[in-house]
């Protein structure tokens, strides 16, 4: 099984990040309605290239992880956030999920963080055992955060040190 490859994302990028973003919804792992055209632009005033990584598989775009600032508090400088992990249907089980976090992992901390935190679905099992598996532990939940779907679903806020 070929080593997913982890870069920067590029403006080249915009339009396939936006696709898989698109193809890979769920109300596992998404609060907001499935998108609809006309389509909001993957890349905003908030968010660029810059605060992305991707992965590839043999050449073609499977994956995306988004680090953010969770705050704009100079006090809350040292952590970063993952604000979005995608991974194409077809990629699942190739480790491209667990690559992205190892690499977005590597990246917080060559940005001088010293923590790393998530938010995920209560109700998401498999990316929760993923975050589990790389060191993430659960620092919080907000019970029934969300309605989604006709049941409502815990927030869960996880974290770990860099």
């Amino acid at each position: 099984m070929p080593v997913p490859h982890i870069r920067h994302a590029a403006l080249d990028d915009e339009e396939t990040l936006g696709r898989l973003d698109r193809e890979a919804w769920s109300p596992l792992h998404s609060v907001q309605p499935r998108p609809r055209p006309p389509y909001e632009p993957f890349y905003n005033e908030r968010f660029g290239p810059r605060d992305h990584l991707v992965a590839e598989l043999a050449g073609t775009l499977v994956g995306y992880v988004r680090l953010a600032h969770p705050t704009s508090l100079a006090c809350n400088a040292h952590v970063r956030q993952i604000q979005g992990l995608v991974v194409s249907d077809q990629a699942r089980g190739a480790g491209v999920g667990r690559a992205l976090l190892r690499a977005v992992r590597e990246e917080a901390r060559r940005q001088g963080a010293r923590r790393l935190t998530l938010r995920v679905l209560g109700h998401n099992t498999p990316a929760r055992r993923l975050y589990e598996s790389e060191g993430f532990v659960v620092e919080g939940i907000l019970p029934e955060e969300f309605w989604l779907e006709g049941a409502y679903v815990d927030d869960v806020l996880m974290g770990r040190t860099l």
